[in-house]
């Protein structure tokens, strides 16, 4: 009888082994995919890919069995050779060769120059080839660091208390109406694609107190901007027992701060190579929303167009002007106009125009919306009467209420976004993976 008893120790060593050790002289085997290939002559530098970085090793003719000329970019392989100091080398290391195995040669040559620091390819071509164009070391680091603010969100989460949940995105109903919704045949029944875990999250505080989600989101806005997705990664909380909604948003503000703080820890490495200044949160002011409109009025002689909502300019001023009079790289703008905020919003008991509220900006764009939801069961009915609402496809969701909720409040992070302006890049698309959009279903 024979059986499996857990992970099985390697021969071949990964990047940080190699650099934890650093045990120069000693013969050492690595497995990896050929980067780039520079041949000097008698002497060849074969740079390898591993999943941590870079490994210089050094081809000499005459040494290794197998011809320099079998060897292609994009080819696995096991290589054993004796490591050595070398400052101009990644990491400051190299591996002198003295056996190279092939495990795998690519069919074709590569499409896109991928070993360039800059593949100097437009982002349609870079998308339309994505699994390739991401081998690149720069545009994999992007999404090192994506990783890192899902880490912290969830490590951050996990140690206040929260239950990690995982929700249906096939629904009967949208949790906030519209027409921005992806309808489907489920089973011969109508159904939606879900906009956002709200109503469950919502649910499930009732069970759990603290919950959050990382998940994908679909919207079917007809958008074809630098800032849209029709399918994102939205990283939402809810909590229960609050204060008030200013919980919710120094939730987040500590969120932020240990993410920061793990970015700095342990992508220093991405951080570098993307040259990135990590953003201040030590403090974020807060605004309302009236407030904020007439200061970016004042002060850059904007007049203000619609009273109700924040147009992407307003909020890129918004941006700069906090960032100008506070130094803020972030912003809370608080108190949204009740047209504007789903039903479950809680209006401001001060004045019903406004609720309780907020977005988080991010150097002038949108990435975060959360607030206070209404957890009474009689003035979520009186909400959804005054807006001439249905309760089918509901049901559940107004019985959880029916039957007792404690105040609560949540939010939703736009992952894609809050990577882009963090990167900062120009384009969404630059910080999804395999971006679904008005003209994209592919790859």
């Amino acid at each position: 009888m024979e059986y499996i008893r857990g992970i099985r120790q390697k021969e071949a060593l990964e990047l940080p082994e190699i650099l934890a050790e650093k045990d120069f002289g000693k013969e050492i085997i690595v497995e990896g995919t050929v980067h780039s290939i520079r041949d000097m002559g008698d002497v060849a530098f074969l740079i390898l890919r591993k999943r941590d970085g870079l490994l210089q090793t050094v081809y000499e003719t005459g040494v290794c069995r197998c011809p320099l000329s079998d060897i292609k970019e994009a080819a696995a392989l096991r290589v054993r050779g004796t490591l050595q100091e070398e400052a101009r080398a990644p990491h400051g290391i190299e591996l002198r060769l003295a056996d190279v195995e092939i495990l795998s040669l690519p069919e074709n040559p590569l499409p896109l120059a991928i070993s360039k620091w800059k593949m100097n390819a437009s982002l349609e071509a870079r998308l339309n080839l994505r699994p390739i164009a991401l081998r690149n070391i720069k545009e994999r680091a992007k999404f090192k660091i994506q990783e890192g603010i899902t880490r912290g969100f969830r490590d951050f989460l996990y140690g206040q208390g929260f239950t990690e949940i995982h929700t249906p995105k096939i629904g009967a109903k949208g949790a906030e109406g519209g027409s921005n919704l992806f309808r489907l045949s489920y089973f011969h029944k109508p159904a939606v694609l879900a906009q956002s875990p709200q109503f469950y999250k919502q649910m499930m505080v009732g069970v759990f107190d603290r919950v959050f989600e990382t998940g994908p989101v679909f919207r079917a806005e007809k958008h074809n901007t630098k800032r849209h997705l029709n399918e994102y990664t939205s990283l939402d909380l809810e909590m229960g027992y609050i204060e008030d909604f200013t919980d919710i948003m120094a939730m987040e503000t500590g969120f932020l701060q240990y993410t920061m703080a793990l970015l700095q820890r342990e992508y220093r490495e991405e951080l570098r190579l993307l040259q990135i200044t990590l953003p201040r949160a030590e403090e974020i002011p807060m605004v309302r929303f009236d407030t904020a409109k007439r200061l970016v009025s004042e002060k850059y002689q904007r007049r203000i167009k619609n009273p109700f909502d924040l147009e992407p300019e307003e909020e890129q001023l918004i941006g700069r002007y906090f960032q100008e009079e506070c130094g803020a790289d972030f912003v809370f703008v608080t108190h949204y106009p009740s047209a504007k905020r789903p039903f479950y919003a809680m209006d401001d008991p001060a004045d019903p125009r406004y609720t309780l509220s907020f977005d988080l900006l991010f150097h002038g764009l949108e990435i975060t919306t959360g607030g206070q939801r209404i957890h009474r069961y009689q003035e979520l009915k009186k909400k959804m009467d005054a807006r001439n609402m249905e309760e089918e496809g509901m049901e559940q969701y107004l019985d959880t209420f029916r039957y007792g909720m404690p105040p609560h409040g949540g939010l939703g992070i736009g992952l894609e976004r809050l990577t882009m302006q963090l990167l900062g890049e120009e384009n969404v698309r630059e910080a999804c993976l395999f971006p679904r959009d008005l003209g994209r279903l592919e790859p």
